[in-house]
């Protein structure tokens, strides 16, 4: 690993440190989530994600093959913006159903995963090449030569709408997703962990949508 990225990882508690300053979780900050329609999202249920404000900034999440994976497990934002993706499902770790809050701690899963990839959990891994700690899916081994790590998302209000940060396993660090476009013909911008502006979105129920995309 890079010293440049090796030093990266190591200022993570302090990015998230600074991060969560302003997000003291007190009651008052805490709220139901919804999708688009002002209807509660919960565990299980099938929801595409989507930008909160639609237009250039382009469509919902897809997966592509990026660096020497052979499987497509690298979580994407399609740069077309009618593309709705790839629905995926929340999860509350040891709890079922559950009521899903800002700040409760989430796994996260498509509904669907290539043949090729152990499962369509999201995790965490890091690119070497762009130096970026990006969400994928599956375990290490579809992420060869990459560091992966497991821990848990959870949803905050943002802008418009929310965003989704992620808590590394066994750790205080949590830092935002945020898209990075690496410009390598991937197909969308990659999901990643940021210190910088987040990935404003919307939640939309796939069953109230008439067709379900397919995965890759």
């Amino acid at each position: 690993m890079k010293p440049s990225l090796l030093l990266s990882l190591s200022l993570l508690p302090l990015f998230a440190f600074l991060l969560n300053l302003p997000l003291a979780f007190s009651d008052d900050d805490v709220e139901q989530v919804k999708d688009i329609n002002g209807n509660p999202i919960f565990p299980g249920g099938e929801y595409f994600i989507m930008p909160a404000i639609w237009g250039p900034p382009g469509g919902g999440l897809t997966l592509g093959q990026t660096g020497n994976s052979d499987c497509p497990t690298t979580v994407l934002q399609d740069y077309t913006e009618i593309f709705q993706g790839i629905p995926v499902k929340f999860k509350i770790p040891g709890i079922s159903p559950g009521i899903i809050f800002t700040g409760t701690p989430l796994e996260i899963e498509f509904i669907g995963k290539p043949d090729c990839a152990e499962s369509s959990k999201w995790l965490v891994f890091v690119d070497n090449a762009i130096q970026k700690a990006c969400v994928g899916i599956g375990g290490a081994e579809g992420h060869p030569g990459q560091q992966t790590f497991s821990g848990t998302f959870h949803i905050e209000k943002y802008k418009v709408g929310y965003k989704l940060v992620f808590c590394i396993a066994g750790s205080p660090t949590c830092l935002d997703i945020g898209r990075f476009d690496a410009k390598n013909d991937e197909g969308g911008r990659r999901l990643n962990l940021t210190e910088h502006e987040a990935f404003d979105i919307v939640f939309i129920d796939a069953s109230e949508v008439g067709i379900i995309k397919s995965v890759v």
